[in-house]
């Protein structure tokens, strides 16, 4: 049977009904002025997968001089008996006169004419089929309705601009959701927010129950806002909280979105994958989820799903039409996809029927060669999507878990760094109260369970009067520190990098160890961090511009010593003029933090606090040195957008006649940000004099006013900003380090100092120092490994002999007293022998004496420190 353009398809109690208008095939003269409406009804086939035709039916009509369309058809409810039935509207127009009328279609196949009506235009604007049979139009801004019962055209006294919605509330009856232009001085209770509202957009949506004719409050569907933009609008679920109308639904937009409302205000958005969406529909799936069914006017469709948040699950192209129904038997509801085919015109001919889950059939999938392998193959599947769809329920309640976790988390690093600020600048920290008393018991489970909980963060020990002794402890330690520790706290800006330097006077600095900084905003950012992620550096101005990495980053721990040998005099002395530095080089150290500017500007202006975190070296007898964690102060930097642009902190290095004027600062920021690589060049046939003329000729290098033994290069393009620092051991053999801002620098720099280099000459990369300080550092490394080994023994056998000598102070007594007078007598002996016994027995116990357990991890620990220190000195000598 060939389709056309006008046949229309109707889902009913799982079938599909299929109407056609035709003529007869075997009509004579006096027959060709008949028409027949057709209907086919169509069932799928779980066997053959297939739809079949299970009946038929012919309604023929006189139509001479007429022409007879199908407008629409629905389900609606027959008002005499109660049952839902098919029901189409006909439009027969003979000159200007329209005829429309309204058939039943019965479960036999036969066609009942309803009700008909006349009218002197054709209806097109909003034509709706609802519960009667009753019709309802829109002509001219005005809404009108007919039903089987009344028989006579009716308006209803509201103008309008269109109709997204026409169906059954409970306690209205049958109602039609409108909107009109906003019309202010009104009857109906609204607020001044809703007729604000309408008064901006002038429009309004509205609600009018036909039987009842009484206008409904549009807000309680929708906000005035969205009616210039809504097109269709699907009623999920209504009903009534204390004489209240609640209601849920969804709309589509002319902006391609998918809105969801509930009792007027919006809950979720869905971006729509086409453009111009006209109708919107829902369907009820086997797993209970709730799918939205979107047509657009191009013929494509999509399928919104709603679970956690609106989302597109599916999208096709070339859609002839949807229709929901449970077309397989499942119980449940599924989508019947027809496609559009010009090669294949045939009734059902290009189908497809899903649930986005377990059901997935489709017409070009080939099922009748082996049919049992098929129906056992969705059957496996369906087991599969079950069990898929548990596990990923399970996984998504641990998601959730794991989110709530990680929110409690980030509560208390924010509250530990409010507590870390307030404990370097001396001032008491107050923690939040909780709002149960069961929150303190909750913490301590939090402690061990690492579970989270919604009380407020409280303190993790109990209150009492004493302190704990480690904050005791800690907070001692940092009252300790003297109070000039540092001598300068600076700042500067290098590309897209922010330094802070903190400059340590020598005697602060020789007793610390695993020196870093950190910065934290002052301000109080409830949505974000304080703390700044940032890398640590050391650096000590001397010859070589030794520069340590720190941060926890690295890859291998950082060595006590890391200098180059250099100590030979610089042949580039020779070729700069002499002049005295306005600094004296006496070592001190600078600990340097470098972290990303552009993040920081986004605030406009932001405060930090400058941290020192170090460990506290105290030496003791046995010459280990034991460390304490601190925290000190050093100060707060401002960093505004303003001054950056008018380039207060920007690095100023300027060539004056022979050498380069940035101050020690600017040298300083730039080695934060640059990468260190040092080469060892060798050459056996002639010196190493190209070198220096290619320093000053083609890098266009000058030296520093204050460290004239590295230059800075001027060169125009990526090398420019590049330190070198070159070195003779001999005529023969040197030392060339480079500071460059990444890898593409140092090759060009290798690329251009190879063209001026004779061919037999060596160039070899020194991975972290020359081998002679390695070897040094390792021998320095094993020396403390082995006292700490010693030392750890050495306890142990310590408390050993304590206890042994406590339990023979009896035996002393024996040893002192006369041997002869004690073994004369038989009670003499048998005291003897009971004390000598006792002290066996004492001395296997003490030597078989248990460690306590906080005393094994210490030890343990500091094995593995020094263990892991001297592993990684063999694996730079390697």
């Amino acid at each position: 049977m060939l389709l056309s353009e006008q046949d229309q398809f109707l889902s009913y109690n799982g079938e599909v009904l299929v109407f056609q208008l035709s003529k007869p095939k075997h009509a004579d003269e006096a027959d060709d002025k008949t028409m027949n409406l057709c209907v086919r009804r169509m069932a799928f086939n779980r066997d053959t997968k297939l739809f079949v035709q299970k009946s038929s039916g012919v309604f023929s009509m006189h139509a001479s001089h007429s022409k007879i369309e199908m407008i629409c058809c629905s389900c609606t409810t027959d008002s005499r008996t109660g049952i839902i039935l098919p029901c189409i509207l006909m439009k027969k127009k003979k000159r200007n006169n329209v005829k429309y009328f309204v058939l039943f279609l019965h479960s036999s196949n036969q066609f009942e004419q309803s009700f008909y009506f006349k009218l002197d235009y054709e209806l097109k604007e909003d034509i709706r089929l609802f519960a009667g049979p009753s019709v309802l139009w829109r002509h001219a801004n005005k809404l009108f309705y007919i039903s089987s019962n009344t028989r006579v055209v009716q308006s209803a006294p509201v103008q309008l601009s269109s109709v997204v919605w026409t169906g059954e509330i409970v306690g209205e009856g049958t109602v039609v959701l409108g909107i009109r232009t906003a019309c202010l001085p009104e009857t109906e209770d609204a607020d001044g927010f809703s007729a604000s509202d309408r008064a901006i957009w002038g429009s309004e949506f509205f609600g009018y129950a036909i039987q009842t004719q009484k206008m409904l409050t549009g807000t309680c569907f929708m906000p005035h806002a969205y009616s210039r933009v809504v097109s269709s609008v699907y009623i999920c679920k209504t009903d009534r909280l204390k004489k209240q109308l609640r209601i849920s639904l969804v709309a589509i937009t002319h902006k391609k979105q998918l809105i969801w409302f509930q009792s007027g205000v919006p809950k979720g958005v869905c971006e729509l994958p086409y453009e111009k969406p006209c109708l919107v529909k829902t369907a009820v799936t086997s797993s209970n989820d709730l799918l939205f069914v979107v047509s657009f006017a191009s013929g494509n469709s999509c399928v919104v799903q709603r679970r956690d948040s609106l989302q597109v699950a599916s999208k096709w192209q070339k859609v002839k039409c949807v229709l929901v129904d449970d077309f397989i038997g499942s119980g449940s509801e599924q989508l019947l996809l027809l496609f559009k085919d010009d090669s294949n015109t045939d009734v059902l001919s290009t189908f497809k029927i899903t649930d986005l889950g377990q059901v997935n059939y489709a017409s070009d999938i080939n099922y009748k060669h082996d049919v049992p392998a098929a129906e056992g193959l969705q059957e496996n599947g369906l087991l599969t999507v079950r069990a898929l769809e548990t596990r990923l329920q399970a996984g998504w309640t641990s998601v959730r878990e794991l989110q709530q976790h990680l929110r409690l988390q980030k509560r208390v690093i924010l509250e530990s760094c409010r507590a870390l600020i307030d404990l370097v600048e001396e001032r008491t920290h107050i923690l939040p109260n909780a709002k149960e008393v069961k929150c303190r018991r909750q913490a301590r489970s939090l402690l061990n369970s690492a579970k989270p909980f919604a009380e407020g963060l409280v303190s993790l020990w109990d209150d009492v009067e004493n302190p704990p002794h480690s904050l005791t402890k800690e907070t001692s330690l940092a009252s300790k520190v003297p109070e000039h520790f540092t001598e300068e706290l600076w700042q500067r800006v290098v590309g897209d990098s922010l330094v802070v330097g903190v400059k340590l006077t020598e005697s602060f600095y020789l007793s610390l160890s695993d020196v870093s900084l950190s910065l934290v905003m002052d301000q109080d950012f409830s949505s974000i961090s304080p703390i700044i992620k940032c890398q640590s550096k050391i650096i000590k101005l001397n010859k070589a511009f030794s520069a340590l990495t720190v941060s926890s980053s690295q890859i291998e721990p950082p060595p006590k010593k890391m200098k180059l040998d250099l100590h030979s005099k610089n042949d580039l002395r020779n070729e700069f003029p002499k002049r005295s530095s306005r600094i004296q080089l006496d070592g001190a150290k600078t600990v340097t933090a470098v972290t990303s500017l552009s993040p920081l500007l986004a605030f406009h202006r932001v405060c930090c606090v400058v941290l020192l975190h170090a460990r506290k070296q105290n030496h003791q007898n046995d010459s280990l040195q034991q460390s304490k964690k601190i925290t000190v102060l050093c100060g707060k930097i401002l960093l505004s957008l303003e001054e950056i642009s008018n380039g207060r902190y920007s690095v100023k290095m300027l060539r004056d006649t022979s050498y380069c004027t940035g101050s020690v600062e600017d040298i300083l920021a730039v080695l934060a940000v640059s990468v260190r690589f040092s080469f060892q060049i060798v050459s056996s046939d002639c010196t190493l004099t190209p070198v220096s003329s290619w320093l000053l000729r083609e890098m266009e290098c000058t030296p520093f006013k204050e460290c004239q033994d590295n230059i800075f290069c001027h060169k125009a393009g990526n090398v420019h900003g590049t330190i070198f620092n070159w070195t003779l051991k001999n005529p023969f053999e040197g030392v060339l380090t480079i500071f460059c801002r990444n890898l593409t620098v140092l090759f060009q720099c290798l690329h251009s100092l190879t063209g001026v280099l004779p061919p037999s000459c060596s160039v070899k990369l020194l991975r972290s120092g020359s081998k002679a300080v390695l070897t040094e550092q390792l021998a320095l490394a094993l020396e403390k490994e082995m006292l700490t080994l010693r030392n750890s023994l050495f306890l142990k056998e310590t408390k050993a002999e304590n206890s042994l000598s406590w339990g023979n102070e009896s035996g002393k007594k024996i040893n002192n007293a006369p041997l002869a007078s004690l073994l004369d007598t038989e009670e003499g002996v048998q005291q003897f022998r009971k004390k000598l016994q006792n002290e066996r027995e004492e001395s296997v116990r003490s030597m078989n004496q248990a460690m306590n357990g906080a005393l094994y991890r210490k030890t343990a620990l500091k094995i593995a420190e020094a263990q892991l220190s001297s592993d990684m000195i063999v694996c730079r000598l390697s």
